[in-house]
């Protein structure tokens, strides 16, 4: 029988014993004899216990119910319902084909209409404005439903599965990280990491560089210098993917898991390998007009859609095909062509993780959940396409594209200098037979999507279509009843508000049973509608994505005109019969503002164009008119960054350059799409602002100095001040005196592309400047860079103010 020491004098004896141990170990030196008797009288008192007076016990975890699946849950991004071949589209997507002839299609699936909207719902099966997300996080507002922020009481998917036995993992687009927290300091609830995800690789921001994408490994961001020739966003995503489903059954093989692929295809920028692209050479030469009533022939064909269904009207902001010149014509199919790659190749690198769940014997019990698009395709390049969308956005000025230059140079479309965005009139293709497109949630060609499930060992019939009207906030408790996990009532002890959605499993034995969802309301930026027992009452839409940015202050939304459509006759809401029935509309509206009341969708905005002016605000309000920036490897994000992007600045940088000379960047903020870089070229400073990496008059501007600097410390001094509505001036000082003064053409308005960062010492992600690279590492030594704004507070809140009111 075993003895075991306990109790207070062992735990002394011990604890004299290790404070004595410099003294019982030092050289030339004995042991203290004082320590023993009073170790020795401790052990007298000490009790003596049997192991079997214990009880053996070590730690459990909770295991996943028996036979709980694997759940692949994958979303793409701004594809519309008839984008994909699956659908009837134009787009050959085999894979997704494959999928839904062991599963089964959705015909009548929902999302919000937006970005962010859709993820929030989708994650914690509550409707939008219940956590917050009323739009995209980087347009918030001081009220329940417009915070940007999920609430804990609203526990993700991910958290709940995490809790009850899954590994959890995301790859890919996280549009939910309110802008003010995506810095190096945090707070990280609202990562995915602190949302329940164990593993998170991916992006943060609404879109990213396909082929130098802005990504975080957890909370960490990814260097992305020297990667490989040749690569893309989304095959990593897969490679990401597959080698952590890989570890996951190596390590706990009868663990399922939870894996969440939320790709940036086929958001802009528009960019595919070349080889792709060639392969949809000419595709699109008939225009999107008549690709539309090919669309429905095949939807009907496919039993997609009713065979009495009609294609929507065109609205007059979308030009007739017909009406193009020939090098419209041809620009605009190239637009088409590369849309039409980057998704077929994002369908590839689906295939892939596919075939090997396959190969791994994963399928058989693994259900996948596919939605194609979190919303609508999108508007966002207007009616002439763009290949700088954000430049696009955000610009002050009316930015339009030389459709002759670009037929010029049809090769640059879908690479790396160019961050393209198609013509509406393939948003509207991509959305057919439906009306209208993303942000328009008052219309299906905003907020239909294709959805795709396949679970082989619980679905008896494949193949077929389910006509069962459902949204996107039935995800959650579809995957919750799959997987055999109850909602839980309380996380960490915060009381869970209602789940909204309801489980979709029903469907899989029931196809033509009733809907158990009668009523969804809709609501993004001031366009709104309320379904009910197969009608849609909706707003008409008043802003255009292409100008929403533009939008100042928004209007009176209560002046909105209405519309009515009885859906269960006329499948594509083509034949709006408000007249005829107003006491129908009368009614669907007072059910509209019922819903609206119960959900925190009051008080509506309609604006897109206060983020322009919460950039403002917030640079005047949170943000400091100086920053200290304390050597190299600083990166920071927009709403973390010194806010020089269209404001008076002077940049100080105190430096040491080494004795072969110096060469680097010291700042650079952005990239070649939007964005400033400080650096020594061959030892001579430069300043360098680039609104777009074509090379057009007035995209970039370059000042120098003639002579390098000596080995040695130095500060260097760079000042912007602005001259008229775009350009400006830099002056370069080299310590305090001027070396170079230079005009800048087109000073610019927005850290760009998506996610892009200031970063001393390096350029990371897409460079500004093409003069060096792999982030044109600086080789001198950086002590301090200090960044002041030139213009006060008071000055900055009246801009902000003003632009409000515009």
């Amino acid at each position: 029988m075993k003895r075991i020491l306990v109790g207070a004098a062992a735990l002394s004896a011990i604890s004299v014993c290790f404070l004595n141990i410099p003294r019982l170990f030092a050289a030339e030196t004995e042991i203290d004899r004082t320590v023993l008797p009073l170790a020795e009288a401790q052990y007298q008192g000490t009790l003596a216990v049997t192991e079997d007076d214990s009880t053996a016990q070590y730690p459990s975890p909770v295991g996943a119910p028996a036979g709980a699946p694997n759940i692949l849950l994958v979303m793409t991004d701004d594809v519309g319902f008839a984008s994909s071949s699956t659908f009837g589209g134009m787009v050959p997507t085999p894979n997704l084909d494959r999928l839904a002839q062991n599963g089964l299609r959705y015909n009548q699936f929902h999302t919000t209409g937006i970005c962010s909207p859709t993820r929030a719902a989708l994650l914690t099966g509550r409707n939008h404005h219940e956590v917050g997300t009323a739009a995209v996080v980087e347009l918030t507002s001081p009220y329940p439903g417009y915070t940007g922020h999920i609430p804990a009481s609203a526990a993700t998917v991910a958290r709940i599965l995490r809790d009850n036995g899954y590994n959890t993992a995301m790859f890919g687009k996280d549009h939910n990280v309110p802008a003010g927290e995506r810095s190096p300091s945090g707070p990280f609830d609202q990562w995915p990491t602190g949302r329940g995800f164990e593993y998170f690789y991916g992006f943060i921001n609404g879109d990213t560089d396909q082929f130098q994408p802005a990504l975080y490994e957890g909370t960490s961001a990814v260097d992305g210098s020297n990667r490989p020739a040749g690569y893309l966003l989304d095959e990593d995503l897969a490679d990401h993917l597959i080698r952590w489903v890989h570890n996951q059954k190596a390590s706990a093989p009868d663990k399922p898991f939870f894996a969440y692929l939320a790709t940036g295809s086929a958001h802009a920028p528009h960019q595919a390998p070349k080889e792709w692209i060639a392969k949809f050479k000419g595709r699109f030469d008939d225009g999107w007009d008549k690709e539309r009533e090919k669309i429905l022939a095949r939807q009907k064909a496919l039993g997609i859609v009713p065979a009495d269904t009609e294609l929507s009207q065109r609205p007059d902001v979308i030009p007739a095909w017909s009406s193009l010149s020939d090098t419209e014509k041809k620009v605009y199919a190239r637009f088409m062509e590369v849309y039409a790659a980057m998704l077929a190749y994002q369908d590839d690198q689906f295939g892939r993780i596919m075939a090997e769940l396959e190969r791994m014997g994963l399928k058989e019990n693994t259900l996948v959940v596919f939605i194609e698009g979190d919303n609508g395709s999108s508007g966002e390049g207007g009616p002439e396409g763009s290949l700088n969308e954000m430049a696009h956005l955000s610009s002050p000025r009316e930015l339009h594209e030389d459709v002759d230059w670009i037929a010029e140079h049809l090769d640059l479309l879908g690479g790396p200098n160019t961050y393209e965005g198609y013509p509406v009139g393939w948003t509207y293709a991509t959305n057919t037979p439906f009306p209208w497109f993303k942000t328009h949630a008052s219309h299906l060609g905003g907020v239909r999507n294709g959805l795709v499930i396949s679970w082989p060992t619980h679905l008896q019939e494949t193949g077929g279509v389910r006509p069962q009207y459902h949204h996107v906030i039935d995800i959650m408790p579809t995957l919750l009843e799959a997987a055999g996990v109850p909602e839980p009532k309380t996380v960490d002890g915060v009381k869970q508000k209602p789940v909204d959605g309801t489980s979709m499993l029903y469907t899989f034995a029931d196809a033509d049973g009733a809907s158990n969802r009668a009523t969804q309301y809709y609501e993004v930026l001031g366009n709104r509608a309320i379904y009910h027992d197969g009608w849609l009452a909706n707003t008409t839409p008043r802003n255009m994505p292409w100008n929403i940015a533009k939008e100042r202050g928004g209007s009176d939304v209560t002046t909105y005109p209405w519309e009515l459509y009885n859906l269960n006759a006329d499948f594509s809401q083509s034949r709006d019969v408000a007249a005829e029935y107003p006491e129908k509309l009368a009614e669907m509206q007072q059910m509209f503002d019922q819903e609206a009341r119960k959900h925190q969708v009051y008080p509506i905005q309609d604006s897109g164009g206060q983020a322009r002016a919460q950039r403002m605000i917030r640079a005047a309000g949170n943000h400091r008119t100086e920053y200290e920036l304390w050597g190299p490897d600083i990166s920071l994000q927009m709403m973390s960054a010194p806010p020089i992007y269209a404001m008076p600045f002077t940049l100080t940088a105190d430096i040491v350059v080494p004795e072969e000379g110096g060469s680097g960047v010291i700042v650079a903020v952005g990239s070649y799409f939007s964005g400033w870089s400080f650096y020594l070229e061959e030892g001579r400073p430069v300043a360098y602002a680039s609104v777009s990496p074509l090379d057009q008059p007035g995209n970039h501007s370059k000042v120098a100095a003639t002579q390098p600097l000596t080995p040695g410390e130095h500060t260097l001094q760079y000042q912007f001040t602005h001259e008229g509505d775009e350009g400006g001036e830099v002056t370069i000082l080299v310590d305090g005196e001027a070396v170079a003064v230079g005009a800048v053409a087109k000073r610019p308005y927005i850290i760009a592309g998506n996610g892009e960062t200031l970063d001393t010492g390096r350029d990371t992600n897409v460079p500004v400047s093409t003069d060096y690279s792999n982030g044109g590492e600086f080789n001198g030594e950086i002590d301090k860079i200090t960044v002041k704004i030139n213009i006060s507070l008071m000055f900055m809140m009246k801009q902000a103010v003003q632009t409000l009111m515009e």
